[in-house]
């Protein structure tokens, strides 16, 4: 069986390490801190999940969250909010922008696999 590959968009390097710690190697993890260079890589892989913080330079995650749910094959695609950014205004934008789940860092690492485990086990069976 194939390996779900789930896509992490943070401009934090930090963030990038701290959840390939928690997925690998349950997960293939591609990084980027560029929602450009993730745009190319969701067309190019087979993606289950998104991670996507909300605060970034250019395109914020809620922006780009926005633009993949134009794309009608990424209209089902799982996203996830990882961000710091946890008042409930915040979190009602990134449902209205589309969001799957929301969820805050500093982040539990179980608490990330169980998220992502709850999209990924459903898309397999």
């Amino acid at each position: 069986m194939k390996t779900p590959t789930i896509l992490a968009v943070d401009d934090s390097t930090i963030i990038h390490q701290l959840i390939k710690r928690a997925l690998e190697p349950e997960y293939s993890v591609l990084v980027t801190d560029s929602p450009v260079d993730a745009l190319s890589m969701l067309f190019h892989n087979s993606i289950a999940v998104v991670l996507l913080d909300v605060t970034m330079p250019g395109i914020s995650g809620l922006e780009f969250c926005r633009t993949i749910r134009n794309l009608p094959q990424f209209q089902q695609l799982p996203v996830v909010m990882v961000t710091s950014r946890d008042t409930s205004f915040d979190r009602v934008q990134g449902h209205l922008a589309g969001a799957t789940e929301y969820l805050t860092k500093p982040f539990d690492a179980e608490q990330l696999r169980q998220v992502v485990r709850k999209f990924t086990v459903s898309s397999t069976v």
